[in-house]
């Protein structure tokens, strides 16, 4: 939007070039600016990772085999340890956009998209469970006093409705009769 207003202030229509190609040339530096603001590692880590990138790859090709740091350092000319200090920084730098496409083909598909949520629960499955706790909480809070303590007593506690019964001073039917209620009074309130 930044880069939008931008280009609408500063189009100079003069010049003879179309609103469209200045605009779009704007918004992606506007977009870069932005980008480069929000990273949390500095330009001259990602500078010095892209010059160590590229002489890894020089000298595996050159080798064919994984460069020494010893070899790294004789590539770009400086020490040893140097080389050993910037690897050191660069490790931060491996965290991954869980929006990086993985693949160009039709099967591509972003990093987020392919891994594996140790637990099998998609995002949309826990955000419902998530949810679902909430109103059933709700709806369990708007019971009556004696009605939720018997699913408290019963769901959460493990205790059996004759346990409950004696707790309560009642027979074991009461409960069970206070139990079918509450369940059947949560079921039209989620169901509502």
């Amino acid at each position: 939007m930044f880069g939008l207003i931008d280009a609408i202030d500063k189009f100079e229509p003069e010049r003879g070039f179309k609103f469209e190609t200045y605009a779009i040339n704007r918004i992606r530096g506007a977009i870069l600016d932005e980008l480069r603001a929000l990273d949390w590692v500095p330009r001259s880590v990602r500078s010095r990772a892209r010059e160590i990138d590229r002489a890894v790859a020089e000298l595996e090709h050159r080798l064919g085999r994984q460069p020494t740091d010893d070899e790294i350092a004789d590539l770009m000319d400086i020490p040893v340890s140097k080389v050993r200090d910037q690897l050191g920084e660069i490790s931060n730098l491996g965290v991954a956009a869980l929006d990086d496409v993985l693949g160009f083909d039709q099967g591509a598909a972003t990093l987020g998209e392919r891994v594996a949520d140790p637990r099998g629960v998609s995002p949309e499955n826990a955000f419902q469970d998530i949810e679902t706790k909430h109103i059933l909480a709700d709806a369990i809070n708007r019971l009556p006093e004696r009605e939720r303590l018997v699913l408290t007593l019963y769901y959460y506690e493990g205790l059996t409705l004759s346990e409950i019964g004696v707790m309560l001073g009642v027979t074991e039917s009461r409960v069970c009769q206070i139990h079918t209620k509450s369940v059947m009074s949560l079921k039209n309130r989620l169901g509502s």
